[in-house]
């Protein structure tokens, strides 16, 4: 059979997800140009690379765009069309003339995070139109099944759980360019990374590592990503001269350096569905101290690849990363796991068979 993806964003996930799937199936992927073009290389050679010119959601060529879109489409004459994201606007003009053809759509944030003045620019609607349009949803968790289908209407057996594969493009590429840890061994190194906003849980954080200026000495904070700004924090923090603050955009060759010098990940969330961030940190072997929201949990604890607190607690979050600094043992084990998991159950390979296999399923119907 043959899949048609169409991926905007994310990035990281659509490459990997494409990646996967021509494990067992040959995709062709239709993806903006300004994005994707200087990471063509990253796809596997069994994956058909289209780029396009995608307007700017606000520009009005977005109509003549989506005429070519849909000839495209026709010309690729695919038994199913998967899109990556439901957050592009103006699909939702060409999903109606896609009837004829089975159309998925994955769903990674079922609602808006508080906070996330990025996403919240663009309007809601559009991301639960293009949902409801759609015969068939992917979320990544059982928990974000049952919101989805609640969310947008639909029965539960239209609505699928795929895993967020693995994210390897980072450490494919430390290992092609032979990157290894610079960061001092006498420092303990706890990254936060991403678009850092209110939801994400930075003041905990902060409160936590607070709570550790006396009992971890050699505590190094990192906090590398666009978003709000860390410093504005700067009085609750116990240490401020044990923070790397990089809020900015974060190229790729500096993120795999980020993650080969840290100890362990945080992900101190108040609020969160899943985390494409814990599927990086995994591929580096790197444990991760996660709050219990959404799929966080559920994802870590079976596999055994970090600890869990409660969320809006620094004590506990605090606690954990001295459980973590203070148990090489522990630390070396979890991090183990996390590796195995990344190239095991959670391989894009095998996130990919488990697509192939959705797919056929969806085609027979």
């Amino acid at each position: 059979m043959k899949p048609l993806l169409i991926a905007t964003e994310p990035i990281d996930y659509s490459i990997a997800f494409a990646n996967g799937l021509a494990q067992h199936l040959a995709p062709t992927v239709i993806a903006p140009a300004r994005h994707y073009r200087s990471l063509a290389g990253w796809f596997d050679p069994a994956v058909t690379l289209r780029l396009v010119d995608w307007p700017r959601t606000r520009s009005a060529a977005n109509l003549a765009f989506l005429w070519r879109l849909l000839q495209m489409v026709r010309g690729e004459r695919p038994d199913l069309v998967h899109l990556l994201s439901n957050t592009a606007l103006w699909l939702n003009a060409a999903a109606p003339l896609w009837r004829s053809l089975p159309l998925v759509t994955t769903v990674h944030d079922v609602t808006v995070h508080p906070g996330d003045s990025e996403t919240a620019r663009l309007p809601d609607w559009p991301a639960r139109l293009i949902a409801r349009q759609s015969r068939d949803l992917v979320v990544h968790g059982a928990s974000l099944k049952q919101a989805a289908a609640a969310r947008f209407g639909k029965p539960e057996r239209n609505v699928h759980v795929l895993q967020h594969p693995a994210i390897r493009r980072y450490t494919d590429l430390g290992a092609r360019e032979g990157l290894q840890r610079s960061s001092p061994t006498s420092e303990f190194r706890v990254l936060m990374f991403g678009r850092i906003y209110a939801y994400k849980g930075l003041r905990t954080l902060v409160r936590a590592e607070a709570l550790l200026a006396n009992r971890l000495p050699r505590l190094r904070i990192v906090i590398a990503g666009r978003g709000d700004d860390p410093l504005q924090l700067r009085g609750e923090m116990g240490v401020p001269e044990r923070y790397d603050v990089r809020r900015r955009f974060i190229d790729d060759r500096e993120v795999a350096q980020l993650f080969l010098d840290a100890d362990v990940v945080a992900l101190p969330y108040d609020e969160a569905s899943q985390s494409g961030v814990l599927h990086l940190a995994a591929a580096f072997g790197k444990p991760v101290v996660v709050t219990d929201v959404g799929e966080l949990a559920a994802t870590v604890e079976p596999n055994r690849i970090g600890l869990i607190v409660p969320p809006g607690r620094p004590d506990c979050f605090g606690e954990a990363i001295a459980r973590l600094a203070e148990d090489r043992h522990l630390l070396e084990t979890l991090g183990e796991n996390a590796r195995a998991w990344s190239e095991g159950p959670n391989a894009p390979a095998t996130v990919g068979a488990a697509a192939a296999a959705l797919y056929r399923q969806l085609t027979a119907l």
